[in-house]
């Protein structure tokens, strides 16, 4: 990794957050979170309240990396099939012919993905890891790049699915966007007219180009301390005292890459626990499983890993 590709990286990184930013406004923190799970190889969940601009984050997000997008409303009566597609046979032909569903886009929004049934939800399981949807035995690849931006409403759980561990295991960030600032507020108020935000942001890279800006963050350079101290966070939720179940080695493992993609955003090539620190509480808290008696009392996950990352010291680098 030379000093030259992390400073394209990282104007290109900005130029993509201020692209999206045209539709989302005031919300660049957000912004980089998602950019930074998609330049990971992950996904994200938001958990936020309806009409805060999940939609419009998913089509501008889209838009920007020209590639393609799709929703997919989750309803109780949703199939696995209304997913990942089927295969129908063509008598013509005399042969099925698969017939591919909204799983095979760049960016597909699963809205309120915790209303459909835990099968369904399944449904999700295998392309969110590997990128590719099995039907009757044949594998379907996706394609790259490949997001799911799946949001879920804290508010409303009357007839929902708590989705499982495995699943929310396999969100490599959870975050959310919330209401705006009062300013933004007044701006997007002033500006109510335009009803189609995410239609007016213009392509400034090619999907392509996307998956080449992934391969580089693999050049990041990782020092074993900085990983000894992820290690030490990730031991340190496993064994505190109001969690049931901490965080996986699947978890461990999205931080590290997503701390590389953090790095190399801000123009470095190398990883400091700084990037760590930063992004263990989006990356890790929902993997938790929390004591009962501890989450009725208070406590959150979100709190836990905050206290574990500011009562373990960071270590010091050595200037490279």
């Amino acid at each position: 990794m030379t000093t030259e590709q992390a400073g394209w990286f990282a104007d290109a990184f900005e130029k993509l957050v201020a692209n999206i930013d045209q539709a989302i406004l005031g919300k660049r923190d957000a912004i980089r979170l998602v950019l930074t799970a998609l330049l990971s190889d992950g996904h994200i969940l938001l958990e936020d309240v309806p009409g805060t601009g999940k939609t419009v984050l998913a089509k501008a997000l889209a838009n920007t990396i020209d590639g393609t997008t799709s929703r997919i409303q989750f309803t109780p009566d949703l199939l696995p099939s209304d997913v990942t597609g089927v295969s129908i046979y063509d008598q013509a032909k005399g042969l099925f012919e698969f017939h591919p569903g909204p799983i095979f886009a760049s960016i597909v929004l699963a809205d309120e993905i915790n209303r459909a049934s835990p099968k369904t939800q399944s449904a999700l399981l295998e392309v969110m890891e590997e990128g590719v949807v099995t039907v009757d035995g044949t594998g379907h690849a996706v394609g790259s790049p490949f997001m799911v931006i799946a949001t879920q409403n804290p508010v409303e759980q009357a007839g929902t699915y708590t989705l499982p561990e495995a699943q929310l295991d396999r969100f490599l960030v959870k975050t959310s966007l919330g209401y705006p600032d009062h300013d933004t507020t007044v701006a997007l108020l002033l500006d109510s007219a335009n009803r189609a935000r995410a239609a007016k942001v213009v392509p400034i890279i090619a999907a392509r180009s996307i998956a080449e800006m992934a391969r580089l963050t693999d050049g990041v350079y990782t020092d074993p301390a900085v990983m000894d101290h992820l290690a030490r966070i990730a031991a340190a939720t496993r064994e505190h005292r109001d969690v049931q179940l901490g965080v996986s080695m699947r978890g461990a493992l999205a931080l590290a890459r997503a701390a590389k993609t953090w790095a190399l955003a801000a123009g470095r090539a190398y990883v400091t626990p700084e990037d760590v620190r930063e992004l263990a509480v989006p990356v890790l808290a929902h993997r938790l499983v929390l004591d009962p008696e501890a989450a009725f009392a208070g406590q959150s996950a979100e709190k836990v890993v905050a206290g574990v990352v500011d009562g373990i010291a960071p270590p010091e680098l050595r200037a490279r």
